[in-house]
């Protein structure tokens, strides 16, 4: 699950960016500000791919389970006309 995010720009990297200033430049608050709602919303999208990913998971473990549950019954003896019998 980690491993989803590990190669994801992180919120705190975005909270702790630097930028060098100039004459004329960016009103630094306003970056910050800026900064701090990017990194909020990273912060959301993050925790979104978790539970969707956490999720995922638990519905493909659940088809395989079904899956093996639901297999002999394909494998299972046919009548003459190939249709299992009931």
């Amino acid at each position: 699950m980690s491993r989803v995010i590990a190669d994801h720009l992180p919120p705190s990297q975005v909270r702790a960016a630097a930028f060098d200033t100039r004459w004329r430049g960016l009103h630094p608050g306003q970056v910050r500000d800026y900064l701090g709602r990017v990194a909020d919303e990273l912060e959301r999208l993050h925790r979104e791919l978790i539970t969707a990913t956490t999720e995922t998971e638990r519905i493909r473990r659940a088809l395989i389970q079904w899956q093996a549950r639901h297999s002999s019954r394909r494998c299972g003896p046919t009548t003459s006309d190939n249709r299992r019998p009931r």
